[in-house]
């Protein structure tokens, strides 16, 4: 059974938007496994302290991240 493991960084993606990731995912694995495997296909969405996520030694804060996605 799949599990698929996704980190974010708190306060970054709503309620909304971790359901439809949890959705997009599931989807994706049905494609590759097939629909048998839907029921059993598990998405797990862990928040990552603002802060306590670095890239290239440096901390990256959920400020941080909103300013890469607006550009």
């Amino acid at each position: 059974m799949p599990l698929i493991n996704v980190k974010v960084i708190e306060g970054v993606f709503d309620d909304a938007q971790k359901a439809e990731i949890v959705k997009s995912l599931t989807e994706a694995m049905v494609s590759v496994e097939g629909e048998n495997m839907r029921s059993v296909t598990w998405v797990v969405i862990e928040d990552v302290k603002s802060g306590d996520w670095g890239i290239g030694g440096t901390p990256l804060t959920t400020g941080d991240v909103r300013a890469l996605a607006a550009g």
